[in-house]
């Protein structure tokens, strides 16, 4: 086995941080951060109104929550999806 990582792995940093993959990828796709703050911003609304849901059920709440939660994520996705179209088919330079 071969020691030299270079050859192997060509595009690793091994003293790239969380954060700065992060910073990184989310340059690359905007939305994915976007999407995830999202997630947690619904999931943490619903908690909040776990206390205050009155007579409603605790199932129907949750659901409503799962469906929530999962509507932002796939309209972020989707928003990501058209963006991308939009800069490699609109806003690419001619060549």
């Amino acid at each position: 086995m071969s020691s030299n990582r270079e050859t192997t792995f060509p595009g690793y940093e091994v003293d790239e941080s969380q954060m700065s993959k992060l910073i990184r990828k989310s340059k690359a796709s905007p939305f994915v951060p976007v999407g995830m703050a999202g997630f947690a911003a619904v999931v943490a609304y619903g908690l909040y109104r776990l206390k205050h849901r009155g007579d409603t059920k605790m199932s129907v709440h949750l659901i409503h929550m799962r469906v929530a939660a999962q509507g932002f994520v796939v309209g972020a996705m989707t928003c990501g999806v058209l963006y991308s179209m939009y800069r490699e088919y609109w806003a690419k330079p001619k060549e």
